[in-house]
């Protein structure tokens, strides 16, 4: 691309509308500078008109405007100096170029800058601007000093005003004082330098290209611009905007990343997606959108001169989301323009880089220097980037997008005949350089590849059947025609295979029901180019950022002045480079390119240079046209002049794709060629009016390429048409791809291109945001503080606007819109938002207490409620607890009337005993006194003595029994103990309570025993006493008994005393035993609820007391059975030894009786 330095400053119009250079004349009339003389200054000779003495053109420039396209007098077609003019002036005499402007509203300041030191741009004769300091003025001409020390003697209208140093590095250039092309470039080398990238223009993010990694992305950063901040410029705070103003509005964004080939568009593109798929993401698809861009860039992207990435085809990734705002899926439209670049796509090296060895063996690949479509660039490798590692990551990509493996095994095939497609050789076999392939290993392997037979692939490659009326002929094919057949067939399996992926991914993302209509669409196409050699490819490439060019002048520039001067508002028209012209020459009829292309492409007869020729004829008036010589043109886009060789114009615009190829794709086995030739013979149904050409026969009556592309780029634009577009704009700041270098002249090739200047121009002095009357007052009019509901909405908007004292000069109220300066509408919303965050929070107190009171009132009913319910419940179980309480009474009454009747008996039984005994005794006493009775009353007696014994000695028997019961019972509750022992240590809480319950019984039960021992033992003492006394009553009839008769009763009485004895020590032991045991079970007890402290284990020594107190029982149990045994035995002799009493008594009586 040819570099253009402009020779003048066309942006004078933003610095203030009375200011005026240093020596200029106070009129405002034009200046006529018709002398040529010259002023030498230290050694520089500079020419008194502003332009250079050797010819350059410097005629007075005119903003191009709406009617201006092609105008050649255009800043943007001024070429620069060639080395050949540079070299024809000497070295002593160098010329600056410093041209002169027709402005003269600078004179107000020049006594100011009489006084001051005043820094200014000056343009060095190789197209750079220099900052120098004025030193002096002498009318026309100021004495400027540059950084380095050299001084100039320059005019002074050629000077540029600087900016205060407070301004360098702004991050919007709308903040710039003086917005000129100088003060711009400077402004985004110093934030270049300091690794700011990105930098605003009004609407347009600029991004200039690092060539580097750069600390301005990741997680912490995606998540500062969603929360706002950081509100640096950024592709970030873009795609932010993007995302809140299709929620808001409802409306579908765009985000259009435009510029040269390595300016970095790819890359920003990613980035954009990034920041979209972490805003939107949780569905997970986003995911799978992240991972379409491997593939696509190792289809669709190759190496270039300038660029290691250069995109081939042009990429619109239309994102949709859901009511939400996640994503829900995507769709991808492609605009291919097929071409072999400086080296072919990247998926061919990475497929021989990085296929596995069994993949290799299967498609039969050998090294990227082994084939023809590879080797012509004798580039195999890009630095820094490794194919193979690349491979896999497509192959990654491609099962996250729910390619089978089956299907990349295909398309890998695909790939490898593509390449051996490249190595079929032909040999000539007649004098009319008739062909056929040679039957080698390529050939072999391209059939196997694609499934078909190797005679039918020969016979499409060698021969083409062309039909006649009803009759076909067989024509054989040239070398040249083989060679042509052989690369279309190549192509079209490539760009169908592209095309094919394209859509497997678009039904991976297709979307389904969860679309909802909103989406935010990223465009990423391929760059203007201009190379020294510009063919078909450059051609195409350049009219499709022709027609995007028009879309950003119409959105930013046209559509922008259309409305202000619809809305009738007052308002000063900015001009600009409109390239209308030049798509008028690319798309006119009939006489424009594209249609003299495809014409020309359909005679037979055609050739490259009659396409030459025909352009030259029918375009010359044109002046965005110009014809050079032999088959090259000129056209003048909107980025610089661009000259085409119309060489293989023709052969790549015509679809030299024959039906035989179709058909010999339709006959394959794999179903991937069959799907290709489905899809050909689908878009090829509409033919081309015109003759036919030789090669192609009918079958050439289809789209020409030209006209598919066209078609492509039509559709891309209407997409783009219905969504509210957002506009980057790449710059490649050096061609060599250097990070840190920065070339003035490249920038600002591209700032021209692009019309950064003219949008910030607009948005300062135009209003880029605007609202109707009808949906401002909706938003706005509840801020008013009185009642609006009879006004209508353009009333209520003005009272807005004087409410709120906004200045005049900040809105212009149109017919049916308001439009304001920047920055004013954010006002309104601050207000508004603080508005509506007061009245949130009088509803939420308002709410909050309306809430607080009806739940009260539930909690009231609720307790009422509760409070019925409860005393039901409670009379219910009141009524329920008397019952019972009744029953327990009658059942008490029953039981303790029994026992009072059993205690009653027993005493009346007791009673009777006692009342026997007495009377007993009341007898024997009334006995003695009666003589005559004297012997009968002492047998009487004796016998009375007898059954006295025996009572009591069954009396004793009936104790001990009582006594082993009592034992039996407390072995009882010694077996409970034992169980609740064991269940001590899991249920320790319930067991205390239960332990000192227990002991509680065990205390009354060992009391009982203890009073029911003392009162066995008590009376006992009393019968002994009474049998003691009954024994001196009956002294004097015990004497009449023999000796042996006395000393029987004597041991028998000894027996008894003993066994008295016995008992009272049994008894004594028992209790003593009862009271150690409670003792020392209460005193553990105290230990472990913590009541005392003891240096010893509670659990273990109530173990053993436990132990102690069962071997205790069981040696008592032992000693009380003896016992029994003992007193049984007395009772016995008792008894037989009374017997033989009454017997001896009964004799003596029988005998006193006799006698």
């Amino acid at each position: 691309m040819s570099h253009k330095v402009k020779p003048f400053v066309q942006s004078l119009k933003s610095m203030p509308a009375d200011y005026r250079f240093l020596g200029s004349p106070i009129s405002d009339d034009p200046v006529e500078n018709s002398s040529g003389s010259t002023v030498c200054v230290t050694g520089l000779v500079v020419p008194r008109n502003g332009y250079l003495r050797n010819g350059v053109n410097g005629t007075e420039n005119s903003v191009g405007g709406m009617d201006s396209g092609g105008n050649e007098d255009s800043p943007y077609n001024v070429r620069s100096v060639s080395n050949g003019e540079r070299s024809s002036i000497g070295d002593g005499d160098p010329i600056v170029p410093l041209p002169l402007s027709d402005d003269r509203r600078w004179s107000d300041t020049s006594t100011y800058a009489r006084k001051k030191v005043l820094q200014f741009w000056v343009q060095l004769p190789n197209g750079d601007w220099e900052l120098g300091k004025i030193l002096s003025t002498s009318g026309e001409e100021s004495v400027v000093k540059l950084p380095e020390g050299k001084v100039l003697k320059v005019i002074s209208e050629t000077l540029v005003p600087a900016n205060p140093d407070i301004l360098d590095g702004v991050d919007d250039l709308m903040q710039l004082s003086y917005l000129n092309e100088p003060a711009v470039l400077y402004n985004l080398e110093y934030r270049y330098n300091q690794d700011m990238i990105y930098t605003k223009a009004g609407p347009v993010l600029v991004a200039v290209n690092p060539f580097k990694e750069v600390p301005l992305y990741g997680d912490h950063n995606i998540e500062a611009y969603r929360n706002r901040s950081n509100e640096s410029p950024h592709v970030y705070a873009i795609t932010d905007t993007a995302i809140r103003e299709m929620i808001r509005d409802e409306v579908n964004q765009s985000i259009i990343i435009s510029g040269e080939s390595g300016a970095g568009k790819t890359e920003t593109a990613k980035i954009a997606m990034q920041y979209l798929a972490a805003l939107g993401g949780g569905s997970g698809i986003e995911y799978e959108i992240l991972k379409t861009n491997p593939i696509l860039e190792a289809f669709g992207n190759a190496k270039t001169l300038r660029n290691d990435n250069s995109s081939r085809f042009g990429k619109l990734i239309e994102i949709h989301f859901s009511e939400t705002g996640k994503i829900s899926g995507a769709k991808i439209q492609t605009l291919v323009q097929c071409t072999e670049g400086e080296r072919s796509y990247h998926i061919l090296y990475q497929l021989c880089a990085g296929a596995s060895p069994a993949l290799k063996e299967k498609l039969n690949l050998t090294s990227a220097k082994e084939y023809k479509y590879l080797r012509q660039s004798n580039c195999y490798s890009i630095n820094g980037v490794d194919d193979a590692e690349r491979f896999h990551a497509v192959k990654e990509a491609l099962d996250i997008v729910h390619v089978s493996k089956e299907d990349q095994e295909s398309v890998f095939a695909m790939l490898a005949a593509v390449l051996w497609l490249g190595n079929v050789s032909f040999t000539i076999i007649d004098n009319e350089n008739h062909v056929e392939p040679e039957p080698d290993e390529s050939l072999s392997t391209v059939a196997k590849l694609i499934g078909c037979n190797i005679n039918e692939l020969k016979l499409a490659l060698s021969k083409r059947n062309m039909r006649v009326g009803n009759d076909t002929i067989v024509q054989k094919l040239t070398l040249s025609q083989a060679i042509d057949a052989r690369d279309a067939l190549a192509k079209s399996i490539y760009a169908c295979l592209f095309d094919w992926l394209v859509e497997q991914i678009n039904k991976s993302l297709a979307v389904g029901k969860r679309r909802t209509g909103r989406s935010i669409s990223i465009l990423d196409i391929y760059g203007f180019e201009s190379f020294n050699k510009n063919s078909f490819e450059q051609f195409c490439i350049n009219y499709a950022n022709e027609r995007l060019q028009q879309h950003f002048n119409r959105h930013l520039f046209k559509l922008e002045q259309e409305e202000y001067i619809q809305d009738g508002i007052d308002w000063k028209r900015v001009d600009f480079e409109d390239n209308q012209n030049c798509l008028s020459l690319f798309e006119k009829k009939p006489l424009g390119l594209l249609s003299l292309l495809d014409e020309e492409s359909t005679f037979p007869n055609g050739t490259d240079l009659t396409l030459a020729n025909k352009l030259k004829q029918h375009l010359n008036d044109n002046s965005c046209f110009r014809g050079d010589r032999g088959k090259a043109f000129t056209v003048s886009h909107y980025a610089g002049e661009v000259t085409y060789e119309t060489t293989g114009f023709l052969e790549k615009n015509r679809d030299l794709l024959h039906s035989d190829s179709i058909q010999l794709l339709s006959s394959c086995s794999c179903h991937l060629p069959q799907a290709f030739a489905s899809s050909m013979l689908i878009h090829s149904d509409k033919p081309v009016v015109g003759p036919l050409h030789k090669a192609g026969g009918a079958d050439s009556q289809r789209l020409s390429v030209a006209t598919k592309f066209k078609g492509q780029l039509f559709q891309l634009m209407q997409r783009l048409g219905n969504t509210t577009p957002h506009f980057i704009r790449c710059i490649k700041p050096n061609n060599v791809q250097s990070p840190g270098l920065y070339e003035q002249g490249l920038v600002l090739q591209q700032l021209r291109c692009c019309g950064v200047l003219e949008v910030v121009r607009i948005s300062r002095s135009g209003f880029p945001t605007r609202m109707s009357h009808h949906k401002f007052s909706r938003r706005y009019g509840f801020l008013l503080l009185e009642n609006i509901s009879a006004k209508d909405p353009l009333s209520v908007s003005v009272a807005i606007l004087h409410q709120f004292n906004i200045l005049p000069e900040m809105y212009q109220v149109g017919y049916t819109k308001l439009f304001f300066r920047t920055g004013q509408i954010g006002v309104l919303e601050d207000t508004r938002n603080r508005t509506l965050h007061g009245i949130l929070r009088l509803q939420s107190c308002f709410r909050g207490h309306r809430a607080r009171c009806h739940l009260n009132e539930h909690k009231r009913a609720i307790a009422v409620l509760q409070s019925f319910i409860r005393g039901d419940k409670v009379r219910k179980e009141y009524a329920e607890l008397l019952r019972r309480h009744k029953a327990s009474a009658a059942i008490q009454s029953h039981v303790k009337r029994r026992i009072a009747k059993r205690q009653y008996n027993a005493t009346v039984d007791a009673s009777v005993v006692i009342q026997s005994a007495i009377r007993g005794e009341l007898v024997r006493r009334c006995a003695g006194d009666i003589g005559w009775l004297k012997s009968g009353g002492t047998k009487i007696n004796e016998s009375d003595q007898v059954l006295v014994k025996a009572s009591y000695l069954s009396e004793l028997q009936r104790r001990v029994l009582k006594t082993e019961a009592a034992l039996r019972v407390k072995e009882e509750e010694n077996d409970i103990l034992k169980q609740r022992l064991l269940q001590y240590d899991n249920r320790w809480s319930e067991y205390e309570t239960k332990m000192k319950s227990m002991e509680e019984i065990w205390q009354k039960q060992m009391r009982s025993l203890q009073s029911s021992l003392s009162i066995a033992k008590r009376s006992l003492d009393v019968e002994d006493s009474a049998r003691n006394s009954d024994a001196s009553v009956n002294a004097s009839e015990a004497t009449s008994y023999s000796g042996s008769g006395d000393y029987r009763t004597h041991g028998r009485t000894r027996s008894v005393g003993v066994g008295l004895s016995v008992i009272s020590r049994l008894a004594e032991e028992f209790g003593q035993r009862a009271q150690v045991f409670g003792d020392d079970t209460k005193f553990l007890m105290e230990v472990k609820s913590g009541q005392v402290e003891a240096n010893l284990n509670p659990d273990r020594e109530l173990r053993r007391l436990k132990q102690m107190f069962e071997t205790w029982k069981k040696d008592y149990g032992g000693r009380l059975k003896e016992t029994k045994l003992i007193l049984s035995k007395l009772g016995n002799e008792e008894t037989s030894g009374s017997v033989e009493k009454v017997k001896l008594k009964w004799w003596g009586r029988l005998k006193s009786t006799r006698y």
